[in-house]
């Protein structure tokens, strides 16, 4: 493995996490009262299934990137940019009031952990159509959300939401820029 590829898995990391970063802001922000262990639980939760989607889009990938290997980085390239987009488009909108949030419910929370685990799906698809290995990036996509997450409900209880807007937006740009550099690496070098 190479130091490039360490630097990109980590930010993919970074880039991923902020979903589950501004989720758990929510979390600090309605239920002031966590403790360590229930924020470790939500936490754990959502790394959980965003370190899960990647292997899963990864498998997919990987069976059908022989069909498409000469567009493979395109590909790549469309569905980072596409999900930068959206995490940009949606660190932009206004947040409306969470009045009914229980992220303890069981339910609510494996809602929260898939939706903020497509875009995982998305990279491991992109992943897989590269030939890229899994196993590390999976740590690292595990490791960098528990953390996040961690930060996230602490941070939620002393912060406005507004920094959780702004924090999908910077995940949403480093997505972009990881789409980027895969096009830029497959046309050119």
């Amino acid at each position: 493995m190479t130091i490039t590829q360490l630097i990109t898995f980590f930010l993919i990391g970074i880039g991923l996490s902020f979903d589950s970063f501004a989720v758990s802001v929510s979390c600090g922000l309605m239920k002031r009262e966590i403790r360590f262990l229930q924020a470790a639980v939500v936490a754990g939760s959502l790394a959980f299934f965003q370190a899960a989607f990647p292997v899963i889009g990864w498998l997919i990938g990987s069976t059908l990137k022989n069909l498409i290997a000469w567009f493979d980085h395109w590909i790549a390239f469309s569905l980072l940019a596409f999900i930068g987009i959206k995490m940009i488009i949606e660190g932009t909108k206004k947040d409306g009031t969470l009045t009914d949030f229980d992220p303890f419910k069981l339910s609510v929370l494996i809602g929260l952990s898939i939706a903020t685990s497509i875009d995982a799906l998305v990279v491991g698809l992109s992943f897989g159509f590269l030939d890229m290995p899994i196993l590390f990036p999976v740590i690292v996509i595990g490791a960098v959300t528990f953390i996040a997450s961690m930060l996230g409900m602490l941070f939620g209880k002393s912060i406005p939401a507004k920094r959780s807007r702004q924090s999908l937006i910077l995940g949403g740009i480093i997505l972009i820029s990881i789409g980027i550099k895969i096009l830029v690496e497959h046309l050119w070098f």
